[in-house]
């Protein structure tokens, strides 16, 4: 099993949009990725911060995941509302 927690920083202001788009993301990627066994966002102490906690099966479901057209599409949404690049710790099960 691989996982990777993802850092985000919304933009002051833009909180509540980015959390809509990436929220449509986690939908769209546990109703059509099989090889993915959870897709999760969480919202930090600091209200501009959401963590991404994702697990797929293999390294075959995390390609499919960066090449799905909801990855690309709803993925660029989300960057207007970003105040960077986001922070990506890929995790292998020890």
């Amino acid at each position: 099993m691989l996982a990777a927690i993802a850092i985000v920083k919304a933009k002051a202001g833009s909180e509540a949009e980015f959390l809509a788009v990436a929220q449509e993301m986690a939908v769209a990627v546990n109703a059509n990725e099989e090889g993915c066994l959870s897709y999760e966002i969480f919202q930090g102490d600091n209200p501009q911060t959401f963590i991404f906690i994702e697990r797929y099966k293999d390294e075959a479901a995390t390609d499919a995941h960066r090449s799905s057209d909801h990855a690309k599409t709803i993925g660029a949404r989300m960057g207007p509302f970003m105040a960077g690049r986001p922070d990506v710790q890929r995790l292998n099960l020890a």
